[in-house]
């Protein structure tokens, strides 16, 4: 369905923004307060939302508990191990393995949704990933020199939160799906994976020790810059996925979606002032094509 493939593109497009307004918080905070923060603001924004258009009577009370285990493996494990990664590797390493969650859940939308991708959605899937992959692994040049391609710490602990936080965005997408397919509103969905991820980030406070605390002073920039990231990124891009689950196939949705390292290339041209390897701009022709072909599909 077109409309469903645009709004996961522009789940893609949202997430590419958001990632890069996040760079910076996340670093400064840590991945833990960061995502604190960041899904609190946002939880109280998508049920302000879902309140005033009365997204929350399209909830039933059987689904609550698969959509709160939606969230715990989606938002609150996945989303804290993406910005885990973020903040260790930078956004080009981290898209990469952000990416496997697409094949990920097309895999288990076919054992778990019985759904079966077309020969013609299988080609452009897999242009739109082969793609995708080459943008990043030949998306940096030997001479760029940009703070954003710095490893902070270890490349191997940062690769292990990367593919953990694709296979959990597949996991909790395809345990959301059954409810939103019977009608659930995608933004009440987005408040309650949301609410709970805050939920439990903010009982990491308890622990002892100082890992679970911000590694800085939280000022009202640095709360602004990361409630923005989350409004455009987690509000409205995720949102979105939501939306396209509920009438595409999973596997569809989540190629798509995985457009993101894609799309931030000519934002990281602008913002870095390095211009992309040309192995990246082939890499982008080849998505653009496979995401034609699911277009038309």
């Amino acid at each position: 369905m077109l409309i469903a493939d645009l709004a996961a593109f522009g789940a893609a497009l949202t997430w590419s923004f958001g990632f890069l307004i996040a760079i910076g918080p996340a670093r400064e905070l840590g991945a833990f307060a960061f995502s604190r923060v960041r899904m609190t603001v946002v939880f109280f924004m998508l049920s302000l939302v879902a309140a005033i258009f009365g997204g929350w009577h399209s909830i039933s009370l059987e689904t609550i508990p698969m959509l709160a285990l939606s969230g715990f493996i989606g938002i609150f494990v996945g989303d804290t191990a993406l910005f885990s990664c973020l903040s260790r590797l930078g956004p080009r390493r981290n898209s990469i393995l952000f990416a496997t969650n697409a094949p990920i859940a097309a895999v288990l939308g076919y054992f778990f949704l019985n759904e079966v991708l077309e020969l013609d959605a299988i080609i452009g899937c897999s242009l739109v990933l082969s793609g995708v992959i080459l943008s990043i692994v030949f998306g940096k040049r030997r001479d760029q020199i940009h703070q954003w391609e710095d490893v902070h710490g270890s490349l191997f602990v940062g690769v292990g939160f990367g593919l953990l936080a694709g296979l959990c965005q597949a996991v909790g997408a395809i345990m959301a799906k059954p409810a939103l397919e019977a009608g659930a509103d995608p933004i009440a969905v987005s408040a309650i994976r949301v609410g709970v991820g805050a939920l439990c980030l903010l009982l990491t406070l308890l622990t002892p020790g100082q890992k679970m605390k911000a590694k800085t002073k939280l000022t009202l920039a640095l709360f602004l810059r990361t409630s923005l990231s989350g409004l455009v990124g987690m509000g409205i891009g995720m949102s979105l996925l939501l939306f396209a689950l509920a009438r595409e196939n999973a596997g569809i949705v989540m190629t798509l979606s995985s457009l993101m390292p894609v799309l931030v290339l000519p934002i990281l041209w602008y913002m870095t002032k390095e211009r992309p390897a040309f192995g990246a701009a082939i890499g982008a022709l080849l998505s653009i094509s496979g995401t034609g072909l699911i277009f038309l599909t």
